[in-house]
């Protein structure tokens, strides 16, 4: 039993994989469901946060995505949420947001906005999550309206157009109106 109490203080020390969600995974959002899957990991809701840096954040492509574009000091401190996830649905994330391909992901310090009901683990009010964001963009992109806290259903009117429904779009790729021609 002393050798199972040492596996076991060992599980528990993993290191807690931080994630900012700024766009259609955060709550009341149309992927919100993915994040929570447990079928593809865990996740639990940390707090709110807002990125120290300014950041673009805009909607683009026939679908509607919300892209957090990687020009730091372009645009807003993005508002967002933080969530700890487990390795398994940190892997369902990269292979949701077409990592790393279509979105890199980069540690990108943010500050807590709020307490949320798990925040008592994180002592600090400075955390680095990860965040997902386009590198290599379109720098017409940087032309669009910037947002700060990103609401699918907001008065910019551009709801977000859900993989469900994107048959309609036949052989549409949203890469090739947000990436660069290489």
């Amino acid at each position: 039993s002393h050798f199972f109490k040492m596996e076991n203080e060992k599980e528990s020390k993993k290191e807690n994989i931080y994630v900012f969600v700024y766009g259609t995974l955060k709550r009341n959002q149309p992927n919100y469901n993915y994040l929570v899957d447990t079928n593809t990991g865990e996740s639990k809701f940390v707090c709110e946060a807002k990125t120290i840096d300014k950041w673009p954040l805009v909607i683009a492509s026939k679908f509607n995505i919300p892209y957090l574009l990687y020009a730091k000091g372009v645009g807003n401190r993005i508002c967002g949420e933080i969530y700890s996830v487990n390795e398994s649905k940190m892997a369902f994330l990269d292979d949701f947001e077409g990592y790393p391909k279509y979105y890199n992901r980069f540690q990108i310090p943010v500050e807590i906005t709020s307490n949320g009901y798990n925040s008592s683990n994180v002592q600090e009010k400075l955390l680095t999550p990860w965040i997902y964001m386009l590198t290599d963009f379109e720098p017409q992109l940087l032309h669009l309206p910037m947002h700060e806290c990103y609401d699918s259903f907001g008065s910019h009117g551009l709801r977000y157009v859900e993989r469900c429904e994107r048959y309609k779009f036949k052989d549409y790729n949203a890469l090739n109106d947000v990436k660069c021609k290489q």
